[in-house]
């Protein structure tokens, strides 16, 4: 083989490699050395330079890297979308409430400050004395842990940390725990667990009283005080949405960011696409990056299984919809599609009076995935929600402009 073939091999190795240790950072911005990511941990370290000039310069975002973890400190492009909360597990778990949040933090700074070992047991009774600071209590937060539901959320805090590799679990279980049959003995690392927190300020240092103004204050930037700085800031954000949200709609941009993504748009999604191998699926309302891999997601659609089935038959409803529906409505809607699928269905989701749960997880779906929004009159469809309009078949005569497009199987995703 001459080298220049063999140049040509090896650079498309490179670019692959470089590509799946973007994706793995995207997919899970914690990475540790013994975690289920372990070759892709080697990749980042192996390609740490370029993947960290490229997150800074085009997102913002810092890379750390160290023999035992490689941390992605994103900062969102939104700071208001609460459709993706964490979850211990996989995405069938429950997601965090506030509470289980607040227990993460509290966690964490038990942690910072306690032995590179730790029970359980050990452990909730320190997060009990730290909820106890007048300033929580003052809030109305208050934690005890003798309740069961108390200790499941801590247990589900612990799981998080294990799956992130903060934790490394010694002995025990943390269901013996929760039924107080037993405890669990812990190690904790250090190094994974100083790259937890990724805001760009401190949360001691937050001035701010409001809780959105508190966000701002955290992953707020330097001054903006000259074009350049401002259009960077613009780059960084619109980048951000990309390779997180499902699909970026224009209208949700302000007049300047609009402006910018017009002149910048192909520059914009040909350096996305040549990291990620996302593909930039532009229409007249807005751009989605699709995933020809069907990875980069913490929400699918279409799902296989009665939920998922339910979803897609409630978005092709929705998205023949002139404008809002009812929850009420929906429910109905899943009545009648029960006696026309219920066969293929879950037992539970077939009994009377299971409607309104099941369009409530339909919609918490469709939402978090951009193609529709609660309002105050009901359910709206946003326009990415077309692609799953259900039509009858269209006859092109030449001569004659294309029916619009319908599909059920090309997937929004969110990058997380």
């Amino acid at each position: 083989m001459s080298s220049g073939p063999l140049a040509e091999v090896l650079d498309g190795q490179r670019r692959a490699d470089l590509q799946r240790a973007a994706r793995a950072l995207l997919k899970e911005p914690l990475l540790t050395a013994d975690g289920p990511y372990a070759d892709e941990f080697r990749l980042v370290r192996r390609h740490a330079v370029e993947l960290r000039e490229w997150f800074e310069r085009n997102a913002g975002w810092t890379l750390r890297t160290d023999a035992d973890a490689a941390r992605l400190r994103k900062t969102p492009g939104t700071l208001t979308d609460p459709t993706h909360p964490a979850r211990e597990a996989a995405r069938s778990a429950l997601p965090f409430t506030r509470r289980r949040y607040v227990l993460l933090c509290l966690t964490l700074a038990v942690l910072e400050r306690g032995e590179s070992q730790v029970a359980l047991g050990r452990l909730a009774e320190q997060v009990v004395l730290a909820a106890a600071d007048p300033e929580l209590v003052a809030a109305g937060i208050t934690f005890t842990l003798e309740r069961r539901d108390e200790r499941l959320d801590l247990a589900a805090v612990v799981r998080l940390l294990l799956r992130l590799g903060v934790l490394r679990r010694v002995a025990g279980d943390e269901d013996a725990y929760v039924s107080g049959s037993g405890d669990v003995l812990y190690d904790v690392r250090r190094r994974v667990l100083a790259g937890m927190p990724a805001s760009l300020r401190g949360p001691s240092m937050v001035e701010a009283e409001g809780f959105e103004e508190r966000l701002e204050e955290m992953t707020a930037q330097t001054a903006l005080d000259s074009d350049e700085l401002r259009f960077r800031a613009i780059r960084w954000k619109l980048t951000r949405r990309l390779l997180d949200d499902p699909v970026l709609y224009y209208d949700d941009l302000t007049d300047d960011e609009l402006a910018y993504l017009t002149r910048q748009r192909g520059f914009i999604t040909a350096r996305i696409n040549e990291l990620t191998g996302l593909v930039a699926e532009v229409r007249a309302e807005g751009i989605a990056m699709v995933d020809p891999l069907d990875d980069l997601t913490d929400v699918r659609m279409p799902e296989q299984g009665t939920h998922g089935h339910i979803t897609l038959l409630l978005a092709g409803h929705l998205a023949q919809a002139a404008g809002p529906v009812a929850p009420a409505e929906l429910a109905a809607r899943v009545r009648e599609l029960a006696a026309e699928h219920g066969g293929f269905w879950s037992k539970s989701a077939r009994e009377p009076g299971a409607e309104p749960e099941l369009v409530a997880q339909a919609l918490s779906k469709l939402v978090a995935l951009g193609l529709a929004e609660r309002t105050e009159q009901g359910v709206v469809p946003r326009p990415a929600l077309a692609r799953y309009a259900v039509g009858e078949p269209v006859v092109r005569e030449p001569g004659r402009a294309h029916g619009r497009r319908t599909s059920t199987t090309v997937q929004d995703e969110r990058r997380t």
